[in-house]
């Protein structure tokens, strides 16, 4: 088993934290595990993506091509645009639906669209955008029991978010309840 993850997006709109978020998760499930940061020197504003590698088996390169993701997830239009095609055949696409209001071109794939930031401000808290999106992604292709991700939010949050788990993992629970809408 392996299966390959793109999150993309711009500085800020914690990619890097969805990509080791599930990176944690593959780790705690005793899989091996490739992250893969990309980002510009801008830091919040420039793009950002990361590729996860989950496999029961080494990882040959942490690198993944063109239409061969397994997941591709775009938090906005500028990501889908670029990233829609490397995600594989049968594959799945999720977008937040409040930033791309197009559609994707590919008709050979799956497609979530989840209007995280909307929820994320209903939750109180715009930032937790990208837990929405997580939460969808995990509902749509469960790489692991959400409740694997959840335990590790603590650990990846770190100890100056601590007052922020019980927020992220409403935010992941409403994302599961976006996924099925």
């Amino acid at each position: 088993m392996i299966k390959q993850i793109l999150f993309a997006g711009f500085g800020g709109q914690g990619v890097l934290s969805m990509g080791k978020m599930i990176a944690e998760a593959g780790m705690s499930e005793g899989l091996k595990v490739t992250w893969l940061p990309a980002y510009g020197p801008e830091m919040r504003g420039g793009t950002s993506n990361v590729t996860v590698t989950i496999s029961d088996e080494m990882i040959a390169s942490p690198v993944v091509a063109e239409g061969e993701a397994d997941i591709v997830v775009a938090m906005n239009l500028a990501s889908m645009n670029k990233f829609e095609s490397y995600v594989k055949e049968g594959g799945l696409l999720v977008l937040d639906s409040d930033r791309i209001e197009v559609d994707p071109e590919r008709t050979d794939i799956d497609v979530v669209k989840v209007p995280a930031d909307s929820i994320a401000k209903d939750l109180g808290n715009p930032k937790v955008m990208n837990m929405v999106v997580l939460g969808a992604m995990l509902k749509a292709r469960p790489l692991f029991d959400p409740a694997v991700v959840i335990a590790n939010l603590a650990e990846v949050l770190g100890p100056k978010k601590a007052n922020l788990v019980e927020l992220n993992k409403k935010a992941v629970e409403m994302g599961e309840k976006a996924a099925e809408a």
